[in-house]
């Protein structure tokens, strides 16, 4: 088949059989590595036969017995850099028949609030804001809880922490350094109060140490934390534990 050539030629090369080979030749794709499948957590994972979980024991003034509560944890990916633990079932158990009822129900809803995936983590404020009507308690530690069902909740909570699917907020140093002094200017007025009071009496006032919770006696409950750490200083109200005051 003849060409006509019009333009001036300014070069030329002669094609070798070798390049007519390597030219025709199908160019192979690039070949990429498999990707692992990564599971996530929804109503289609089947339980395994095994599980593992914790068991917490809640203690309420409220009811005679005490109350445990089991969380069992599903892996998922196991053996890969996309392994987590995310709760798969809760079981409540007691000696106390008289709330059977509620509890069964309870746990078959947190159940299925587990296994049907997502961000399950906003069940834990919904648990700890049920108030009872009859009034609650502090636990250890000067804590307040609302009702049994809240209790239940912070269990769930710290469960959660546990695992790594919450994560407290991290406290900068500089409000850990105005907590430490905030904490050590009040127990030195305090201190200083009871000693002036004894002296002008004539006789000895033991000055108090901390409370069982760990904070000054005389401290009230925090409407921020719930923790009964909150003094007044300076004419205003401090919390000892997260540092939350009313003045900002």
């Amino acid at each position: 088949m003849a060409i006509k050539i019009d333009k001036k030629i300014k070069g030329y090369q002669v094609v070798k059989p070798e390049d007519k080979a390597a030219t025709s030749a199908p160019v192979s794709a690039k070949v990429e590595p498999p990707m692992a499948e990564v599971i996530q957590m929804h109503e289609s994972v089947e339980r395994p036969e095994t599980l593992i979980g914790s068991t917490y024991k809640i203690k309420s003034p409220l009811v005679e017995h005490a109350l445990y509560v089991t969380v069992n944890d599903i892996v998922l990916n196991a053996g890969t850099p996309h392994e987590q633990r995310r709760p798969f079932e809760v079981f409540i158990n007691s000696k106390n028949m008289d709330h059977f009822q509620w509890i069964v129900a309870l746990t078959r809803i947190l159940s299925a609030v587990f296994r049907k995936g997502g961000d399950v983590t906003f069940i834990v404020e919904e648990l700890k804001a049920v108030f009872d009507p009859k009034g609650g308690y502090f636990k250890a530690g000067g804590i307040y809880m609302p009702s049994i069902v809240a209790e239940i909740g912070a269990v769930i909570e710290q469960h959660m922490k546990s695992i790594g699917l919450i994560h407290d907020p991290e406290m900068d140093e500089s409000t850990r350094r105005l907590i430490a002094e905030k904490r050590a200017a009040y127990e030195s007025a305090s201190k200083k109060k009871a000693e002036a009071v004894s002296a002008a009496a004539g006789t000895f006032v033991p000055v108090g140490g901390e409370s069982a919770s760990g904070f000054p006696p005389g401290a009230t409950m925090c409407a921020k934390c719930n923790t009964q750490a909150l003094v007044l200083m300076d004419g205003c109200q401090t919390c000892l534990n997260c540092g939350y005051s009313k003045c900002g």
